[in-house]
């Protein structure tokens, strides 16, 4: 019996095929609760209370001015590093909290630059001239003195969440689905990966269908036209991880983050290509070739997550073919401690 390798029937067989190949060959196999693990890595409360209790108390809390829930965990080695001027920042030591002096955006950028006049801290090494925006309780955080801002190189220093928009473009061809695969060059973070098809970080002010169509041309050289027209908005992810060294800069930071996500039909005419020095290269995939990828840990650890959530949202990943279904789904939808954006 032939099963169609894009159904859930189709996904059971390759999987079974693929772990039985790597048994003979002596393979260790990742499966798709271990990729979930790998991104979303924060312990979570229920768990172990007693160790997320203690390791969240020996974080440092960002706070802003006239706001009662904090915005970012900040590590103990961090807050002993950084370049704090007495004038600008209330730092209660006791309560391990942290607070910016108005103007907050000004403070927090004066500061990272201090650092990294200083050279405190690699990860400030490359300012990225980018700027992500903290969004606090109410959600709201219309341009001007009430938006909070700082340089996507330094938000993992105030482990803040960041959001992001990703893409899946495919193809429905007479042999199944496929699907366009990016490779990452070699010289940047976790270089000699794969990646989602289009992906990009959403600066202050930007919507995110509006990074999709500037990440799309940058990174693919894919038409505005037909990114705004194809591509469909499928929810989002939110995950909260500790940062290896793949990542750049120092290792353990905290990452939370919600990326918007989105997938595009395309025809087998429409072809990506590189357009900067972010992706080597393109290839169009197979379900099979890309499962067998994730399994090898050949992908971005982030961009596993969200070829699991198309795989899920296509019927290719099923509670027929996945054991670990309902957790899955619900791991990719984390709940973070942090206020996050009512509206982009």
């Amino acid at each position: 019996m032939r099963f169609h390798e894009s159904s859930g029937q189709g996904y059971t067989k390759i999987s079974e095929y693929l772990h039985i190949i790597a048994a003979k060959a002596g393979i260790v196999m990742k499966s798709n609760l271990d990729l979930v693990n790998d991104c979303d890595s924060f312990p979570y409360y229920d768990d172990d209370p007693q160790a997320y209790t203690e390791l969240v108390s020996s974080y440092y809390k960002l706070y802003t001015q006239r706001y009662s829930k904090p915005v970012g965990y900040v590590l103990p080695w961090v807050v002993k590093q950084m370049p704090w001027e007495s004038n600008l920042w209330d730092i209660d030591h006791d309560k391990k909290q942290i607070i910016p002096s108005f103007p907050q955006s000004k403070t927090i950028e004066a500061t990272l630059k201090r650092a990294q006049d200083n050279r405190v801290f690699k990860l400030l090494e490359k300012w990225r001239n980018e700027l992500y925006t903290v969004h606090r309780e109410d959600g709201l955080n219309p341009l001007g003195d009430r938006t909070i801002t700082m340089d996507r190189s330094g938000s993992p220093l105030f482990g803040i969440v960041t959001y992001g928009v990703h893409m899946t473009t495919y193809v429905n061809t007479q042999d199944g689905m496929k699907i366009w695969v990016p490779k990452r060059a070699k010289g940047k973070t976790y270089g000699g990966l794969l990646d989602n098809t289009v992906a990009g970080g959403i600066a202050t002010g930007e919507h995110p269908l509006e990074c999709i169509m500037r990440e799309s041309a940058e990174e693919a050289s894919l038409p505005e036209e037909l990114v705004r027209s194809a591509a469909k908005p499928c929810g989002t992810i939110s995950y909260f991880s500790f940062r290896d060294p793949r990542a750049g800069g120092e290792n353990g930071l905290l990452q939370p983050e919600v990326q918007f996500v989105y997938d595009m039909e395309v025809g087998e005419d429409v072809v990506p290509k590189p357009c900067d020095d972010e992706v080597e290269d393109f290839r169009l995939w197979t379900v099979a070739e890309v499962q067998k990828a994730l399994s090898e840990g050949q992908f971005k650890p982030n961009c596993a997550l969200y070829l699991l959530d198309f795989f899920i949202r296509h019927g290719i990943l099923t509670a027929q073919n996945e054991k670990n279904y309902i957790e899955i789904i619900s791991r990719l939808h984390r709940k973070l401690p942090f206020p996050t954006a009512t509206a982009m």
